[in-house]
């Protein structure tokens, strides 16, 4: 009876641990497509910006800007993909380099944040792709 129960012990201590590393991998494995998301939107950005007549479309500072990049069925689908892989809000921005709106943006960045850190992964126009945040420096959207 003795062994059987330290048999039983130690089988509990092993699930245990193997549940431990599993979540580990789960948290890895979201910060992984989200950086996967973010690479990807980098790419159709490009494209978008080919054929929109060499911008990124309206300023905005939300991921839902209509008229800009973000609206992008490709891109708005990886938005949404991201968003619900970090459960938490991304944060984007379009810009023109002017201090008013405007409808013709040059530049862009996008931020969301990582599930293992308390960091984000920020990718932008200008080919950063790092750990940061989006933001809006004299208004040229950049990673910082």
């Amino acid at each position: 009876m003795i062994e059987l129960l330290v048999v039983i012990a130690i089988i509990g201590i092993l699930s245990s641990v193997v549940l431990a590393s599993v979540n580990i991998a789960r948290v890895k494995g979201s910060d992984a497509a989200i950086k996967a998301d973010l690479s990807n939107i980098r790419a159709q950005a490009s494209i978008y910006y080919d054929s929109n007549g060499q911008n990124y479309g309206a300023d905005g500072a939300s991921c839902t800007t209509a008229s800009s990049m973000f609206a992008d069925p490709t891109i708005a689908q990886a938005i949404v993909h991201s968003g619900s892989v970090s459960s938490a809000p991304l944060v984007c921005y379009t810009d023109d380099g002017v201090a008013a709106t405007g409808a013709a943006a040059n530049s862009w960045a996008m931020s969301a944040p990582l599930k293992s850190t308390a960091t984000s992964w920020c990718v932008d126009s200008i080919g950063n792709s790092a750990s940061g945040t989006a933001i809006l420096v004299s208004d040229v959207a950049v990673c910082q």
